[in-house]
């Protein structure tokens, strides 16, 4: 495994972009970034990886000093998943081992804390210290059958409550740090009482003026609420130059206002498809990464964007 440095000073190449349908003109965007998935890797903007780690990955973040932090898959190593952090030289410290079916992501807040949840019979938000110590705690109420759909990307937000998405509930909740849940965000489609559709909470992104950009995986759909919960701005296949919403997971919102999305099932039907998707928010492709693999995207984090390195906090 080779080891990552700071993340500017390695994603600096140049990639040519992939655009079509309704994207008018090939735009001169590239991006460097973190995958998570069943591969785990930094890709350099000239389309090479420049770092790999050896374990499949649910969420991860680069800090400003290169490090990284990584939600792992549960395995023979880690029974109920963990969340470790990798130095810039490579060593490699661990900062929570799960407890439950599963850890689901690890969200480094700016007081230098670490937002996680557990899957299990009793599903919980968590936030650690630096160094692992628990120092808040509260139960997340989710339905309990199902562990691997009960939760994925917590986040906390600026004053200090936090964003979870429950799949099977197809509802964001707000919580406040004693577990009260202040609100919901319901992603069921309009008209779709029953669920037929499975639109899935997955990533919940609080932006702009006190909007909320979610995934909806199983659904393929992407959906904004305002500020008072109401749906402002949908984006679908209908939307697109061909079915590249396959299990939409993660998302960031870049400071230009385009949103990079990514299809986790992206690649099993045609290894061609995108598996990472800019889109502006009059629904033009700006931008598409194509590995011709298998293999999907589960989440990312976009680092630099034509060489620049992301201002700001990350937004996904």
């Amino acid at each position: 495994m080779s080891h990552p440095h700071r993340l500017i000073a390695l994603l600096c190449c140049v990639l040519g972009c992939s655009v079509a349908g309704n994207a008018a003109k090939a735009q001169d965007i590239t991006h460097s970034f973190l995958a998570c998935g069943q591969k785990t890797y930094l890709m350099g903007a000239d389309g090479k990886a420049i770092w790999t780690y050896p374990s499949a990955s649910r969420d991860g973040y680069v800090l400003d000093d290169g490090t990284i932090i990584l939600t792992l898959n549960k395995s023979k190593r880690h029974r109920g998943g963990a969340v470790v952090r990798i130095a810039p030289d490579g060593k490699e410290t661990l900062i929570w081992k799960g407890t439950q079916s599963e850890v689901n992501s690890a969200h480094p807040t700016e007081d230098g804390t670490f937002v996680i949840t557990e899957a299990g019979d009793q599903p919980r938000l968590l936030e650690l210290s630096s160094t692992g110590e628990v120092i808040l705690e509260f139960p997340l109420a989710c339905q309990k059958k199902n562990h691997h759909m009960q939760t994925r990307m917590a986040r906390k937000l600026a004053d200090r409550t936090y964003l979870v998405p429950h799949l099977l509930d197809f509802a964001v909740f707000h919580y406040d740090d004693k577990g009260k849940i202040l609100g919901k965000l319901d992603t069921t489609v309009p008209g779709d009482s029953e669920h037929k559709i499975h639109s899935w909470p997955f990533t919940a992104i609080r932006h702009g003026d006190g909007q909320t950009l979610v995934t909806c995986t199983n659904g393929n759909r992407v959906v904004d609420f305002d500020a008072d919960g109401n749906v402002i701005w949908t984006l679908t296949n209908d939307d697109l130059p061909g079915a590249w919403l396959q299990d939409p997971c993660g998302a960031q919102v870049l400071p230009n206002g385009n949103i990079v999305i990514t299809s986790y099932a992206g690649g099993r039907a045609d290894v061609d498809a995108p598996k990472l998707l800019e889109v502006t928010r009059d629904k033009k492709v700006a931008w598409t990464y194509r590995d011709g693999q298998k293999v999907g995207v589960h989440h990312f984090q976009i680092g630099t964007t034509n060489g620049k390195e992301i201002v700001g906090p990350i937004l996904k």
